[in-house]
């Protein structure tokens, strides 16, 4: 009698954002037990999967290949493949490649399962001190064009909204932010969120310019811009 092979599925595995003690037991015996793991940098996953003494066979996957890789992901999973997907940090799918993977898999009819896991907007977001039972994630702004037509809706909003920014462009977001949302419009700007030099600074768009200003060595790893809303409206 011939063995079938379980129907293939797609697993997203968030990954820590800073301390690898957030990695969760969950998320190592899916790694584990997956076929193929699809990584966004491969160089990361592999010290990560290292760490927790995961030999699963890796494959990049990444904003630069994921339109090409898609049909022959799902070519697996259709054969039966169990493959989990991780991104450098977080969870897949949040300003990182995932979104067109797992729309494949659901038009293909593929099961996709998403672990609870690690990711900034969260953490960042609770710790604030800015009303967030209700807020609007925008994540990356646009580099060049539509951001300034971006900040403009933003600008606007009643209520809550978070950025991601780079370290490379965190002054000149604030000082957007200021020039549409008002210099004493009140933002929280995490960096390193669960790292060593984790840092929340709390007050007006004009302070957190000052202070950016005057610790520039201060500027570095993963920054959320957490923005009050307009109380105008």
């Amino acid at each position: 009698m011939i063995e079938e092979k379980p129907a293939g599925k797609l697993f997203l595995v968030p990954t820590p954002i800073g301390n690898l003690g957030d990695m969760t037991f969950r998320a190592i015996e899916t790694l584990k037990n997956a076929d193929i793991v699809l990584a966004e940098d491969t160089r990361n996953a592999m010290k990560l999967m290292k760490h927790f003494g995961i030999s699963t066979k890796l494959q990049a996957h990444h904003a630069f290949n994921e339109h090409k890789a898609v049909n022959s992901v799902i070519t697996l999973l259709k054969s039966g493949y169990q493959i989990a997907l991780v991104s450098d940090a977080g969870t897949p799918g949040i300003s990182d490649p995932g979104f067109l993977l797992v729309r494949a898999c659901k038009s293909e009819a593929i099961p996709v399962e998403c672990l609870p896991g690690a990711t900034a907007l969260i953490p960042a977001v609770v710790a604030s001190g800015i009303p967030c039972n209700n807020f609007y994630f925008e994540g990356f702004l646009p580099h060049k064009k539509g951001r300034q037509t971006r900040l403009k809706l933003l600008a606007e909003l009643p209520f809550t909204f978070v950025l991601y920014e780079s370290p490379f462009r965190l002054l000149k977001c604030l000082e957007e932010l200021s020039e549409h949302c008002g210099a004493d419009r009140i933002c929280s700007v995490a960096r390193e969120i669960s790292k060593i030099h984790e840092s929340h600074v709390f007050g007006t768009i004009a302070e957190n310019i000052e202070y950016f200003k005057q610790n520039s060595g201060q500027i570095k790893g993963e920054i959320v811009i957490v923005v009050e809303g307009n109380d105008e409206k």
